[in-house]
């Protein structure tokens, strides 16, 4: 297939271009800044530089590529083009990646549409944020949590944005659990090797993480398979704070992170870094696996941690 990457230079793009490639597709890849287009190049795909957020760039790239399907892999979380991470202002460090998911997606869907592209891919987002009712670990029939009144309330708009137009055009949005892997978790080890991580209040609060590769095999398969619909796109073993933390800490030859209780973190960290600590729901990962036929190569974070962030 011809495959069209949005977003080739990010974290789970420079994993999915060498897969794709691998398979034997024909691999056309997007970055904005035009230093990193040679690095595409050796990662096999035709590179190109395209702006998200320009619907003429996105649509003279795509109309170009003649692409048979398009996957949409495009945010601006890095320190580059997000800022330092605060997840008490989330939706300030979100701002950009906010746009890539609304703005950036009608744009490409615009694209796939004047192009006669049906199959499409979206990165979506499903770790801590599932419902807060009910059990522990949800699946795709439980609805997003909307995080209303806290500062996650815009960003997690746009991913149910995102969602509701991917699946409109008939593509799949693949909610990736918190990923982890060489620059996509170095400053959260950073912090944890500072203490700057603490644990808030019981660490009752669940989370799903997924590897780098795991995220981009899954990819993969959903674009081979012209998958269409949600799929909860994370590990075998969603873990609450107070077991993963300090795993992570350990993984990092880190000391034991601190601890606080939760009337200390909230005027902190924020509600956000509270309701994730003490209340996230996790997310089951059964449909990719039956219906993508997906393994991650990850399946835990236990030994995720130890070998895959190096």
């Amino acid at each position: 297939m011809r495959v069209f990457v949005a977003g080739g230079t990010g974290v789970v793009g420079r994993r999915l271009v060498p897969q794709l490639v691998a398979r034997g597709h024909q691999v056309t890849a997007t970055t904005t800044n035009p230093a990193r287009l040679e690095l595409l190049r050796q990662l096999g795909a035709y590179a190109v530089v395209m702006d998200g957020l320009d619907a003429a760039s996105v649509g003279e790239a795509v109309a170009s590529a003649q692409p048979d399907a398009i996957v949409h892999q495009m945010t601006a979380i890095s320190v580059t083009h997000g800022g330092k991470p605060d997840i008490k202002h989330m939706d300030r460090w979100f701002a950009p990646t906010i746009r890539l998911r609304t703005e950036g997606t009608d744009h490409l869907l615009a694209a796939a549409e004047a192009s006669g592209v049906s199959d499409f891919v979206a990165q979506s987002y499903g770790s801590w944020n599932g419902i807060r009712q009910g059990g522990w670990v949800k699946t795709e029939e439980d609805p997003l949590d909307a995080l209303t009144g806290t500062a996650a309330e815009r960003g997690m708009a746009a991913i149910a944005y995102l969602e509701k137009a991917v699946l409109a055009a008939g593509g799949a949005a693949l909610r990736f659990g918190s990923l982890y892997g060489p620059g996509a978790s170095d400053d959260q080890v950073e912090l944890v090797r500072k203490r700057q991580y603490p644990l808030v209040g019981d660490g009752a609060g669940h989370l799903s993480w997924l590897h780098l590769d795991d995220a981009a095999s899954a990819t993969v398969l959903a674009v081979e398979q012209r998958a269409s619909g949600v799929f909860n796109v994370v590990d075998d073993e969603p873990a609450r704070a107070r077991d993963w933390l300090p795993h992570l800490a350990k993984s990092a030859a880190a000391k034991a992170p601190l601890r606080v209780p939760t009337w200390v973190a909230r005027p902190l960290a924020g509600d956000v870094a509270v309701i994730m600590m003490t209340e996230g729901r996790g997310f089951s990962n059964a449909k990719a696996k039956r219906e993508l036929g997906w393994q991650p190569r990850y399946p835990s974070w236990r030994e995720g941690f130890r070998d895959g962030l190096a």
